[in-house]
């Protein structure tokens, strides 16, 4: 039997125990099957270079759109896309070192939180001439601004599952809208923007600089800095780490607002009101914290092969909440909303790189 449209359900079921184990475990069985089919597809040559979380949310699309999904994963498919996502999220903040991010000088630091807020305040005019759906525009605002897929993940997770307002999307198909289009864009700059370097008078260090604030992925970047030069890499990486810590603050704004609306509503009623932040933001700025410190520390070397298997597994777990996700999607209804936002994320995307390279000319 297949199941039924799992957008009205999502998520609205009561936290699991131990005694519900039996109950989510085909759907974890699912989900992790699927994330592990994604991951070895990234092992291929022709596939290197597509993000994980992307492969993963597709293969549970063709899932549920082939009716492939028994009516028993229902619930193990609820709790991976609601409580894995969110303690990928946690684990997402190890990946992120402050004094990583403070070696760049200040120049390139301003220049990091500048191309950020442009790339939101463009975004905001874009979306209003394109009438492109809200949580479509933040989702992929956000990946277009801080890290691509995993920042998408980590505002999804902040999110109400339902749409709003009539004009909304739900958040698994704008998730999905908003992943294929930073691929394609992130795909596309990581090859263009080496090319141009050549032409541009950029030194090793602003040429790194432009290309960790501009490209979307951490591994897209890695990859571009690659056709220059091993300095370049380097720098690009640390510059687009700047932009994921980022993330932080902005999935905190995005879980107080969403706190906030839920108080509104339970202001005239005797129920439990939702903390101002949702626990996983402030678990996942307690991880930025610790890895930090543990940086400062120097502690960081020696547990190196500790937080490179936690950074592995932090994808898995991801991989695993977007697999479940992309169970949730209406494929049909998706792809109307494909043109309006792959124009979006394409003009956001120029727009960002030609923002990040004007900053990058007068402040680095």
């Amino acid at each position: 039997m297949s199941l039924p449209d799992p957008t009205i359900h999502r998520r609205a079921t009561p936290r699991a125990g131990l005694a519900s184990l039996p109950k989510l475990l085909p759907g974890l069985v699912l989900a992790v099957g699927l994330a592990l089919v994604a991951y070895l597809l990234t092992l291929m040559p022709g596939l290197k270079l597509v993000s994980t979380l992307l492969l993963a949310i597709v293969l549970g699309i063709a899932a549920r759109n082939m009716g492939l999904l028994p009516q028993t994963a229902q619930a193990g498919l609820t709790f991976a896309s609601k409580s894995l996502l969110r303690l990928g999220v946690v684990l997402l903040g190890l990946r992120l070192s402050l004094p990583d991010v403070f070696s760049l000088g200040f120049g390139a630091l301003l220049t990091i939180l500048l191309t950020v807020a442009g790339t939101y305040l463009v975004a905001i005019i874009l979306r209003r001439y394109l009438a492109l759906a809200p949580t479509t525009a933040l989702l992929t605002t956000t990946g277009t601004a801080i890290c691509g897929a995993s920042a998408i993940a980590s505002i999804s997770a902040a999110l109400p599952p339902k749409a709003q307002n009539p004009d909304d999307e739900t958040v698994d198909n704008a998730a999905l809208t908003a992943l294929a289009v930073i691929t394609l864009c992130g795909t596309l700059t990581m090859f263009a923007l080496p090319a141009l370097v050549g032409f541009l008078p950029l030194t090793p260090l602003q040429a790194g600089v432009w290309l960790g604030v501009s490209i979307h992925e951490v591994g897209q970047v890695v990859a571009a800095g690659g056709f220059i030069s091993p300095e370049v890499t380097d720098i690009a990486t640390v510059s687009k780490l700047g932009r994921v810590v980022l993330l932080a603050p902005i999935v905190a704004m995005v879980g107080y607002g969403q706190s906030r609306q839920a108080q509104r509503k339970t202001s005239q009623a005797k129920s439990h009101r939702p903390p101002l932040l949702p626990l996983f933001v402030v678990g996942f700025i307690m991880a930025i914290v610790l890895r930090s410190v543990l940086a400062w520390s120097g502690l960081d070397q020696p547990l190196g092969p500790l937080l490179a298997g936690l950074n592995t597994f932090t994808t898995f777990i991801l991989a695993v909440a977007m697999a479940a996700l992309g169970t949730a999607v209406n494929l049909k209804s998706t792809l109307s909303a494909g043109g309006p936002a792959l124009l979006f994320g394409l003009i956001l995307s120029g727009a960002t790189a030609s923002i990040a390279l004007g900053l990058t000319l007068c402040l680095v």
